[in-house]
């Protein structure tokens, strides 16, 4: 049992996990990572998710889940990408969390089946991360959970358009 954390122990939780979120969001998107930057990336993904753990709500926890695997993803390590999109879906699913983000953790499984070589499970968690699309009533979630979605088989990544 862990203990009750003070407000002020939250919110250092809280700084932390988005600090790290973004570190690892940047190097997302940076070009040419080297192998520092990988195994950095891969433990900023962690060290986000431990953090929202914490200090967050479900929706964080399934958010962070998806992160590592994303990042797992890049580097080519498909069974802990696997893992964590797993765990990010069960979140979702348990916690009715909507298709947004239930979207997401199809992409994230469909992108871990891509790591894998398995063409056939990556196909159909890309049809049902397509399928939670349609059910989103905002069109810029829809558009980038497609664009998401579109570049599993490339195992590339969309350009943020701020769309």
């Amino acid at each position: 049992m862990t203990e009750k954390k003070t407000s002020a122990e939250l919110d250092v939780h809280k700084k932390l996990a988005a600090e790290t979120f973004n570190a690892t969001w940047d190097l997302i998107e940076k070009k040419n990572r080297s192998a520092y930057d990988d195994d950095t990336m891969v433990n900023a993904a962690h060290a986000s998710r431990y953090h929202w753990g914490m200090a967050g709500t479900p929706l964080h926890a399934a958010r962070g889940e998806w992160l590592i695997s994303r990042v797992y993803s890049l580097v080519g390590r498909a069974e802990p990408a696997l893992v964590h999109a797993e765990k990010s879906l069960a979140l979702c699913v348990d916690n009715q969390l909507g298709s947004f983000d239930t979207g997401f953790a199809y992409e994230a499984l469909a992108r871990a089946y891509a790591v894998y070589g398995d063409a056939a499970r990556r196909d159909q968690n890309i049809a049902l991360a397509e399928q939670f699309s349609r059910q989103l009533e905002s069109g810029s979630n829809r558009t980038w959970l497609l664009k998401n979605v579109n570049t599993v088989a490339s195992l590339t990544l969309p350009e943020w358009d701020g769309s």
